[in-house]
């Protein structure tokens, strides 16, 4: 529930932040980090390690992105996001 209030208030800061609501951007970013971390102790779930299997599982897609976009001739730095974005999903449907 707390993970829900903290992404809502998130997207209210998204929506209203002008130029010089960076501070408020970071202060509900770090708010709703510290939400999920307090989730996953509850769950009896090591964050870090939840956080580590993560960022394995998106090295691993991103090097399987860079693979299929060679295999199709995109070079990836100048493919634009919605290329990339197809070539993400693709990837994440295998």
């Amino acid at each position: 529930e707390k993970v829900k209030e903290e992404i809502v208030e998130l997207e209210v800061e998204m929506r209203d932040a002008g130029s010089g609501m960076r501070d408020a951007l970071q202060d509900e970013i770090g708010d709703l980090l510290f939400a999920v971390v307090n989730l996953s102790r509850k769950l009896t779930i090591d964050p870090r390690a939840a956080l580590e299997r993560a960022n394995e599982k998106f090295t691993r897609r991103f090097e399987a992105v860079e693979r299929l976009a060679a295999e199709r001739g995109v070079e990836v730095g100048r493919a634009s996001l919605e290329e990339l974005d197809k070539l993400w999903e693709e990837v994440k449907r295998r």
